[in-house]
């Protein structure tokens, strides 16, 4: 009793669930806060810095890319685990279903190109709405192309990718791979998150965010919420990283930075 709880998962239904304990844990003077890694921290904090650029926003749309990363072991694994399983958006504050990688765009994160991206059911479709009640969500990240028109056929083989041979394949596979980046790999590789909002006047306000990769940044972040707990700066009851220590929160870490585009 009496023990506050981070983590670092990404997971919708694993949020929803110590969510339910929000109560619980104001009563017992303790923070549950899930996602205190890459990317719901970056996520979350250019969702309430473009909240606060506009204030009338009601579509959010956040995406995240990773150059010379790529999915973390745990990641790949709780994917795996919801093959053929349709997406999520938000959609008037509520979580509904949609076919994973119904939409696809190209979004400049500031790089030589622009990249492609299309939507998926990360965890940030529940987090972005409970720190910034904006009401119509979409989350995406960075695919080939070729990724993006296959899934446009997945009707056809969803089944299959829902029975338990095929993801205990898919799953073994995963388990085969290393754990984490090669440090060289780690040191050349980035993280990149965009965000944009727009309201019902069709104003829009868009950024970006730049950073180390994944793995470090989940590290330092994790390592910065936690200190921040051990010193009282936290807040009871189940918080999301921005809600709890503001837009900033990001740009604490290094080489972290920040771009309005518009």
């Amino acid at each position: 009793m009496g023990v506050h709880y981070l983590d670092i998962n990404g997971d919708m239904d694993v949020f929803e669930m110590l969510h339910s304990y929000d109560s619980k844990a104001k009563h017992a003077g303790i923070m549950i806060m899930s996602g205190a890694g890459f990317d719901v921290v970056p996520t979350d904090c250019i969702a309430l810095f473009l909240k606060k650029m506009l204030p009338a926003a009601t579509s959010l749309k956040l995406a995240f890319a990773t150059p010379g990363g790529g999915l973390s072991h745990g990641t790949a694994t709780t994917t795996a685990q919801k093959l053929g399983e349709p997406g999520a958006v938000r959609k008037n504050g509520k979580i509904t279903p949609v076919p994973v990688g119904h939409k696809g765009m190209y979004v400049d994160f500031g790089g030589p190109r622009k990249l492609f991206v299309m939507s998926l059911p990360w965890g940030d479709v529940y987090t972005a709405y409970l720190t910034t009640e904006i009401p119509d969500i979409e989350s995406y990240t960075a695919v080939s192309a070729g990724v993006y028109w296959l899934l446009q056929f997945q009707f056809l083989f969803n089944f299959l990718l829902r029975t338990t041979f095929v993801r205990n394949l898919v799953k073994k596979k995963i388990d085969k791979l290393p754990a984490g980046l090669e440090d060289l790999k780690r040191e050349k590789a980035t993280s990149l998150v965009w965000g944009q909002v727009s309201d019902p006047a069709g104003n829009v306000k868009t950024a970006r965010l730049s950073g180390p990769d994944a793995y470090t940044l989940t590290a330092h972040s994790t390592l910065l919420i936690a200190a921040k707990v051990l010193e009282g700066n936290f807040k009871p009851g189940y918080q999301t990283p921005a809600a709890a220590y503001s837009e900033d929160l990001v740009l604490e870490i290094k080489g972290v930075k920040r771009e309005l585009l518009t």
